[in-house]
């Protein structure tokens, strides 16, 4: 069987500055933050997996209805890194990955897919970009495992794509959902 790109949604998180489980936060139209998030990475990426801090929680009941693998992150609580380490560690066989975040449910699928056709075609590592500001998710090759298992701590891939800035492809897109995520209840009014 051929290696394919694996989807990892990071949805690990605590929420901490929205004041409650913000993932599970409906969104104007009634869905789960994290589950609208989810749907647009599934809907790009068939093989996704959701790296979760509780595998017995109610967003991880949702994701796998969704039908995500829940990969349980045992050490979440030491940051996004850890959750990065998870997801690559249970998807060895994967020929990249795309990390998304559960907190940005705004990505368009279009967006997702262009970053999937980028790693396809050879890119090593992959991300939409909006009005100049780099945004998510991100992409990785392959060639990346070993510094994607290393990661820990609340830095996530960010020194991995400063490492390597000249492989890395921007995609420019019009979409300002690739840069908004929701930290805060306040921002959840614009959606």
């Amino acid at each position: 069987m051929t290696a394919s790109c694996t989807g990892i949604l990071l949805a690990a998180g605590q929420g901490t500055r929205f004041g409650a489980n913000k993932l599970l936060h409906p969104l104007k139209d009634g869905t789960p933050m994290a589950v609208a998030s989810a749907r647009h990475l599934r809907a790009a990426l068939d093989c996704s997996i959701a790296v979760v801090a509780d595998a017995e929680s109610e967003l991880a009941r949702l994701l796998a209805q969704e039908g995500f693998q829940i990969i349980l992150n045992p050490r979440a609580g030491e940051g996004m890194g850890t959750s990065i380490a998870c997801g690559v560690a249970a998807s060895p066989d994967a020929n990249s990955w795309v990390i998304a975040l559960a907190d940005m449910p705004c990505i368009p699928e279009a967006v997702i897919q262009a970053v999937v056709a980028g790693l396809d075609q050879g890119a090593d590592i992959v991300a939409p970009v909006y009005q100049g500001q780099r945004g998510h998710p991100v992409g990785f090759s392959a060639r990346h495992a070993p510094a994607l298992l290393q990661l820990h701590a609340d830095a996530g891939a960010r020194g991995i794509i400063a490492a390597n800035n000249g492989s890395l492809k921007l995609i420019e897109t019009g979409d300002a959902g690739v840069i908004f995520d929701i930290d805060c209840a306040a921002s959840h009014t614009n959606l």
